[in-house]
């Protein structure tokens, strides 16, 4: 009886280990914006945060309401057309015939601090956005929640957070 008890001590300690220890390839609930500048020339960082601004105003209305990372990445995807107008018309404009490229992938990122919010590092999922040889100097926000994405009207940003933990008790219950 005792080592039917142990073993099953055992199996839930192992089990509940398992929840609780973090892995190399941890998914966050957050969607990030990450601009990667053509080279690190005056005039390349001059137009990437050009590109930032007209994505940013662009987005904002569309992901100031969005409930979930998921609901922001279809979000990206309805407009991505629009997206890659808008940078290519820039770059045009700026006298630069370079390539844009815009994709969402999953990628590593060090930890970040915007305003009272820490990113742990990690593998996060991100809207990428090339410029060019994407080998310069590159600008990241977080899109959802909407850390970078401020209501104009608004004098901060309203973040509803939860409990991974509490999350996962709703789940079993």
């Amino acid at each position: 009886m005792k080592k039917l008890v142990g073993v099953l001590v055992l199996g839930v300690l192992i089990c509940v280990g398992a929840i609780f220890i973090p892995t190399k390839e941890i998914q966050y609930d957050y969607l990030r914006l990450h601009i990667r500048a053509n080279s690190n020339s005056e005039i390349d960082q001059k137009v990437k945060y050009k590109i930032k601004d007209v994505l940013v105003e662009f987005l904002s209305p569309y992901l100031f309401n969005v409930e979930s990372k998921e609901r922001a990445i279809e979000v990206v995807n309805a407009h991505s057309l629009v997206l890659q107008n808008e940078c290519v018309n820039i770059l045009n404009s700026s006298g630069f015939n370079y390539s844009v490229n815009i994709k969402i992938s999953n990628e590593y990122f060090p930890t970040r601090t915007y305003s009272n919010t820490t990113l742990e590092s990690g593998y996060y999922d991100a809207v990428i956005v090339e410029l060019g040889e994407a080998k310069g100097d590159n600008w990241w926000c977080v899109m959802y929640p909407p850390l970078c994405f401020v209501n104009k009207n608004e004098n901060a940003i309203q973040i509803k957070y939860e409990s991974r933990i509490k999350k996962w008790f709703k789940q079993l219950f």
